[in-house]
């Protein structure tokens, strides 16, 4: 029998979580991205992550793998928008570095 367990989060730009996390996914494990196009109106903006195996330990296993990478994942995406520092970030031309 195989276990399965479906993981939903919301997030402000679920498509740049789902990349971040996609690398560990492991063959057992499937990351999509809903964008709340469909029926269900509070599955905006979420990262669904499904996972099956084979065992009950294996499932707990890489379900708890993946909360710890997808905490990872949100933490590094926080610095992957920079701001916006005035004129001080500006090259002469603005298109150079």
């Amino acid at each position: 029998m195989t276990r399965r367990a479906t993981i939903r989060t919301t997030h402000d730009d679920p498509a740049l979580i789902a990349r971040a996390i996609a690398p560990d996914n492991t063959a057992e494990m499937e990351t999509t991205v809903d964008d709340g196009e469909g029926s269900d109106p509070s599955s905006d903006d979420a990262v669904v992550t499904r996972i099956e195996r084979e065992t009950t330990s294996g499932l707990q296993s890489t379900v708890d793998d993946y909360v710890v990478n997808l905490a990872v994942a949100i933490e590094v995406a926080q610095h992957a928008h920079p701001t916006d520092t005035g004129t001080v970030s500006d090259t002469p031309d603005n298109t150079k570095l």
